[in-house]
């Protein structure tokens, strides 16, 4: 599959950035997503952080997935609103995560999963029918299953606090490419009205639970 430029020029971003960060401690520190100094100003920190990685693996799948989908937003937008739909999801999924991590000072977090997970959801939304294949399953699922399942699991690992992930900003990021999908693809309302309902649940679930104070 060839990759286009745009994809490119993003991945080449991550991997030069987030080299930087590996082998400078004090880039690293003063990039990364923190939220008393994004209290004390250091906004910038909401999108810098989107290029920065905890080491190589991270990275890895980062933009592997990134590879793997990026094609199917430009083949259906173009690239410069794959560009924008990136970084809206970039940033929806800091915004995410600072409302729900706003009282606790200390939390940090990396990576470009916010963003790329907009770019996933992007495309589940434009090629619902796509069939992914994921570990441990035999059988190819349809690419809005795995979208939704995706989601509810965030949600899961959300409220229990599962491993060292960013599940909030994953959240946020499909959020992002959701919205911003029906933006510049409105007709998808109509044509697949039951799959953008679907797509729809586990947002509302989310600040459902947040309302209730359950999250």
């Amino acid at each position: 599959m060839n990759m286009h430029i745009a994809t490119i020029v993003i991945i080449a971003i991550n991997v030069l950035v987030s080299l930087k960060g590996f082998n400078d401690i004090n880039f690293f520190e003063r990039y990364k997503f923190n939220i008393s100094a994004i209290k004390a100003g250091q906004k910038e920190r909401m999108f810098t952080s989107g290029f920065l990685h905890v080491d190589f693996s991270h990275l890895f799948f980062n933009m592997f997935t990134l590879y793997f989908f990026a094609n199917v937003v430009i083949a259906w937008l173009g690239a410069p609103i794959f560009i924008l739909i990136y970084a809206v999801s970039l940033g929806a999924g800091s915004l995410l995560a600072q409302f729900f991590h706003k009282n606790e000072p200390q939390y940090s977090a990396v990576g470009a999963s916010g963003a790329v997970t907009g770019i996933l959801y992007a495309a589940i939304l434009l090629q619902p029918e796509m069939q992914l294949g994921i570990m441990f399953i035999p059988i190819p699922l349809p690419a809005y299953v795995i979208g939704i399942a995706y989601l509810l699991y965030s949600i899961y690992g959300m409220k229990n606090r599962l491993g060292n992930i960013g599940h909030t900003a994953h959240f946020g990021g499909a959020i992002g490419g959701y919205v911003m999908t029906l933006v510049f693809m409105p007709s998808l309302l109509v044509s697949e009205t039951l799959m953008v309902m679907l797509m729809a649940v586990p947002i509302v679930i989310l600040f459902g639970l947040e309302k209730m104070g359950k999250i």
